[in-house]
């Protein structure tokens, strides 16, 4: 399969399944305790998945006030951490901002912007996969779905209905929390897939 080509919505809904996280491979980090137990594992971690969600906008004119959450993921599992009120612990700016820790995802450019601006966090080592992947014509960015269907031939189902849901309610919704797990999870399979195949630039190698 070519991996510059531009696959048509309508093919890649005919292929096999993405096989996503589970539930219980989610996590949420809406505790002190919960977020304690997963430091470890974060900071082992030598690449993470990478997201964020806001909730969505409808009027003119009208800003973001999120991000309302953050995702983040190993090859094994999604943290999820709820930003609440503007605030985001310490220990999660640190290693948002920690270039030590790279950060890999789709289309970070609003990501890195809202958490500059909202909550004074500057991303220290970003991998934006949209960069990584060039298309016949230039003028597309490949997201999630297009990327998985070019490198492993398969459909990663993406709900348009919970991506407009509102991040900043808690609590998630199971569906919600496997959603975004999966966004930041399926960044780091098709970041890990292009390094498999030598097909990444050195520099993000």
């Amino acid at each position: 399969m070519m991996l510059t080509r531009q696959i048509p919505r309508e093919e890649i809904k005919t292929m096999p399944l993405f096989p996503a996280l589970t539930p219980d491979q989610v996590c949420m980090l809406d505790s002190p305790q919960a977020l304690a137990a997963a430091l470890p594992d974060l900071l082992a971690a030598p690449l993470l998945g990478f997201d964020t969600e806001s909730k969505p906008t409808f009027r003119k004119g009208e800003e973001s006030d999120g991000p309302h959450l953050i995702q983040l993921a190993d090859s094994q599992r999604a943290w999820l951490v709820p930003v609440v009120k503007g605030v985001l612990s310490d220990e999660i700016k640190a290693l948002l901002a920690d270039p030590a820790h790279p950060l890999v995802g789709f289309d970070l450019v609003s990501d890195r912007a809202l958490l500059k601006s909202r909550l004074g966090v500057e991303c220290g080592g970003l991998i934006d996969l949209g960069n990584l992947l060039p298309s016949e014509d230039a003028r597309i960015t490949v997201g999630a779905v297009q990327a998985v269907a070019r490198l492993f031939g398969q459909y990663f189902r993406k709900s348009k209905k919970l991506s407009t849901t509102n991040w900043s309610r808690l609590p998630l919704s199971p569906a919600q929390q496997a959603y975004a797990g999966n966004d930041a999870w399926v960044a780091l399979r098709v970041y890990q897939e292009l390094q498999a195949r030598g097909l990444l630039p050195e520099r993000a190698a």
